[in-house]
C-alpha cells in the first residue's frame, strides 16, 4: 500500500510539476498567486512546486522589479528558464548544412555551418551536420541531454507516412532517403525532418515577416522554387507532406522541358539559374548571384528588365494561390528576394491584376531574417536551420513533459 501511495504522489508532483510549467510557457511571467488560481490548486501547492522547478533549474525569477502580488503583497514573477534546454535546427542545402541552437526564449545559444560539395552523399551530409551539432553543443558545455529535439530541413517533399524523402528532380542526394530514421540514429536525439523551404517560412512566421499572421504564405526564391503554408497558425503539410512544391507548378503548358517531367515549370523562369542565364549575355559567362544582385540595385537596365519579368510571372502564380487560400500576408525569401522592391513591385501589380478583387489586395512584403548575410554564403541554410529550432519548440507534442523529462536526466546525470 505504502509503495502505491508513494507512486501516486510522485505522479501527482509530476502532474502539478508540469501544469505550472505549461502555463508559465503559455502566458509568460506570473505570481505564484496567478499560478495557484490558473492551476487550481493552493498557494502553498504553488510554492512548494515552484521551489523544487527553481532548485531543478527550471524556473527563474524575472529580471523584472517584483510587483505587487494579487492579495496586494509584494511578489516576485516567475518565468520557465530560457537555458533550462536547448532546441537544434540543422538545415541540409545542396551546397552546404547549418546548425542552429537556440534556448527557449528563441535566443540563438550557438551556429555554425560548412560548405558542402554538391555531389556528396546523404551519409556525409548527416555526419557533416552531426559533427557540427556536437561541437557546439561541446563549447557551450551543453549535454546531449539538454537537447528537447532536432528539426533537420532537407530539399524535397517528405511522405509524412513513411519518412521518406520523395523525388522532385533526379539525382537530388535525400531522393529516396528515409531520412528521418537515419537522423535519428546518427544524432541519438528526437528528430523532425520537413522540407527546409518550409522551414524558412516556419521561422519568418515564429521571428520573421509573418509574425502574428495567422494565415501566411512563405514563398522561397533560391536555386529552387518553393513554398510554406501556415493555415490558422499551423504548418500546411497536405495529405501526404507534399504541398508547397510551386516551383513544378506549370506556367507555360508548351514551355521547355524541366528534369521533373513536366513543361514550363516556375522554376525555369524565376529561380536563381535562370536569371543568372537570362543575363550572363550581358553581364558576362562567370556572373555570380552576388554580382547581379549589386549591379542590379546600383541601376543597371538589363538587370532590372529581367527581374522585372520574375516578378511578374512570380506575381501571376501567386495570384491563383490568393483565389485558392486566401492568406492574409505573402512573405517573399530566398537569396532572389534581396532584389527587394524591383521584384516585390510586379509581383504586387500582377496579383492585383489576375488575383479575384476580395484577394487581391493581399500585403506582400520581404522576408526579415538573414537579410545581413551575403547573398551566396548560405541565407536560406541559416534561416532554415532557425525555423527547425523553432518547429521542435511549436510541434513538441508535451512541451512542459518534454522539458520535466530533460531536468530528469540532468539530476541522474
Amino acid at each position: 500500500m505504502s509503495h502505491k501511495a508513494g507512486g501516486s504522489l510522485r505522479s501527482l508532483r509530476r502532474t502539478n510539476q508540469e501544469q505550472l510549467l505549461a502555463l508559465l510557457l503559455d502566458q509568460g511571467p506570473l505570481h505564484r498567486a496567478a499560478l495557484a488560481r490558473l492551476a487550481g490548486v493552493s498557494r502553498t501547492t504553488v510554492s512548494t512546486i515552484t521551489n523544487e522547478l527553481m532548485e531543478r533549474g527550471l524556473v527563474a525569477k524575472t529580471e523584472r522589479k517584483p510587483t505587487a502580488d494579487l492579495d496586494g503583497r509584494a511578489g516576485d514573477l516567475l518565468s520557465v528558464n530560457p537555458r533550462a534546454a536547448v532546441v537544434a535546427g540543422m538545415n541540409h542545402t545542396f551546397d552546404g548544412v547549418w546548425v542552429h541552437l537556440g534556448d527557449l526564449s528563441a535566443r540563438e545559444v550557438a551556429s555554425a555551418g560548412t560548405a558542402l560539395d554538391p555531389d556528396t552523399g546523404p551519409a556525409e551530409r548527416i555526419a557533416a551536420g552531426a559533427s557540427i551539432l556536437e561541437r557546439l553543443l561541446d563549447e557551450e558545455g551543453l549535454g546531449r541531454g539538454q537537447v528537447l529535439g532536432v528539426g533537420v530541413g532537407v530539399p524535397g517533399p517528405i511522405h509524412r507516412g513513411t519518412g521518406v524523402v520523395g523525388v522532385s528532380l533526379p539525382g537530388q542526394p535525400w531522393s529516396d532517403v528515409h531520412a528521418a530514421d537515419e537522423f535519428e540514429r546518427a544524432l541519438g536525439l528526437p528528430v523532425t525532418v520537413e522540407n527546409n523551404t518550409r522551414l524558412e517560412g516556419v521561422a519568418e512566421s515564429r521571428w520573421g515577416a509573418g509574425r502574428s499572421v495567422a494565415n501566411l504564405l512563405y514563398f522561397g526564391l533560391s536555386s529552387g522554387i518553393g513554398s510554406g503554408l501556415i493555415l490558422d497558425g499551423r504548418l500546411y503539410r497536405g495529405a501526404v507532406g507534399a504541398a508547397g512544391e510551386l516551383g513544378h507548378v506549370s506556367v507555360s503548358v508548351n514551355g521547355p522541358a524541366c528534369r521533373c517531367g513536366n513543361r514550363g515549370c516556375l522554376v525555369l523562369r524565376a529561380g536563381i539559374p535562370a536569371v543568372l542565364a537570362a543575363l550572363r549575355p550581358v553581364f558576362g559567362e562567370t556572373l555570380t548571384l552576388d554580382e547581379m544582385l549589386d549591379r542590379t540595385l546600383a541601376g543597371n537596365r538589363a538587370g532590372e528588365r529581367v527581374l522585372a519579368d520574375v516578378g511578374t510571372v512570380v506575381g501571376q502564380a501567386l495570384a491563383n494561390l490568393c483565389n485558392l487560400l486566401n492568406p492574409e500576408r505573402i512573405v517573399v525569401g530566398g537569396e532572389l528576394s534581396r532584389a527587394g522592391e524591383l521584384l516585390l513591385t510586379p509581383m504586387r501589380t500582377a496579383i492585383r491584376r489576375y488575383a479575384l478583387a476580395l484577394v487581391r489586395e493581399v500585403d506582400v512584403v520581404q522576408a526579415e531574417l538573414g537579410r545581413d548575410v551575403p547573398a551566396e554564403s548560405g541565407l536560406g541554410a541559416r534561416v532554415g536551420a532557425l525555423g527547425g529550432a523553432a518547429l521542435v519548440l511549436s510541434e513538441t507534442p508535451d512541451l512542459a513533459a518534454a522539458l520535466n523529462q530533460v531536468a530528469a536526466k540532468g539530476a541522474t546525470a
